[in-house]
């Protein structure tokens, strides 16, 4: 959303508006123009605020809540606020230590992002909600094949050197445990350390070549091997995020209708995981105020994200979801820092 104002505004305005933004941050109350004019900063009188007040009502950058009430920043106000007013200052050395010590490279991907969904709800005592790394940013290490009854196979996939993950697939016919052992060898040699991505596109398209000219080992490689590794597009209801800390929102906010919502979109995940994938086509932190996200259920909330890397592109996304009234001078540094610390922790894999 723009910041762009009708007419531009004063500096002495522009403290004013700073002022009210960060007494309503704090404390949660419309800010009466008798109290911004009683800061020792400002030697102003409350009338003179009073005014100043209604040309920011008539810019929309606040409202009151109440007729005889204070002023609260809107959401235009506080993305200007946002954007032109706020500094972060960037977290001690003590605290990103700690993030370090915490996310341990000993973990898998899978682990760390886990921890990392903990972390930052605990820090900033929100609802966290984390992508687990893409498809193409996860590579295979090693298969191995067992024959089980019949048709059914076991694998065991080692990827990104310490995550096993075990599976049971169906083959076209039944295998030796000689045939799946030589099957996996070829594997091994021909697809170790390339992402899943890859590997997929490679059986398809050997898949799709003659196979009257291989010989029965490649055939049986491919016909295991498309079990695990083609298979169609999940949807998005289906892929990988973690949501932590939802109990967080109950505490912040008294509007049970909107958390209602809000946890049901918790529960599908597909509109989330699609807010996010577009958070992870740009670059550093990206913020949704109240409506600014374009999706309904987040109305009465914010959103602060920022993608982490692996191997300099870009993996999954991180964010934490809370208040539009939350402290963002405290919550972007600890995103921000959390995602970096998290990709350098899973490169270290």
């Amino acid at each position: 959303m723009s910041n762009r104002l009708e007419e531009p505004i004063d500096e002495r305005t522009r403290r004013l508006f700073k002022l009210l933004v960060e007494s309503y941050l704090d404390e949660g109350t419309p800010v009466a123009s008798k109290k911004l004019a009683s800061d020792p900063g400002m030697s102003v009188s409350p009338a003179t605020v009073r005014n100043i007040m209604a040309e920011l009502e008539h810019q929309g950058l606040v409202r009151s809540p109440h007729t005889s009430a204070g002023k609260v920043p809107t959401t235009q106000g506080l993305r200007f606020f946002i954007d032109s007013l706020l500094s972060v200052e960037p977290l001690d050395d003590q605290r990103i230590d700690a993030l370090r010590h915490e996310l341990n490279p000993d973990l898998s991907p899978s682990e760390l992002v886990e921890c990392a969904s903990n972390m930052l709800s605990t820090l900033t005592r929100m609802t966290c909600v984390i992508t687990l790394p893409r498809r193409d940013h996860v590579a295979l290490r090693q298969v191995e094949f067992l024959p089980l009854s019949g048709d059914r196979v076991l694998v065991i996939l080692v990827l990104n050197d310490r995550e096993v993950q075990n599976r049971v697939i169906h083959t076209e016919r039944e295998y030796t445990a000689v045939e799946l052992t030589q099957a996996a060898n070829l594997i091994n040699h021909e697809f170790g350390g390339r992402s899943l991505v890859r590997i997929r596109d490679e059986i398809v398209n050997s898949m799709q070549a003659d196979k009257d000219r291989m010989d029965g080992l490649m055939q049986t490689a491919l016909d295991v091997a498309g079990q695990i590794f083609v298979a169609p597009d999940e949807p998005a209801e289906s892929q990988q995020m973690i949501v932590s800390g939802e109990s967080q929102l109950l505490e912040m906010s008294s509007d049970t209708g909107a958390l209602r919502t809000l946890f049901e979109a918790f529960s599908h995940k597909g509109r989330i995981l699609h807010l996010l994938d577009q958070c992870l086509q740009s670059d550093g932190i990206q913020l949704f105020i109240g409506e600014e996200s374009g999706y309904e259920f987040f109305d009465d909330f914010s959103v602060v994200t920022a993608p982490y890397e692996v191997h300099g592109q870009a993996a999954g996304v991180l964010g934490v979801v809370g208040p539009t009234r939350m402290a963002y001078r405290e919550v972007i540094p600890v995103v921000d820092v959390t995602a970096r610390v998290l990709g350098a922790a899973i490169n270290q894999i």
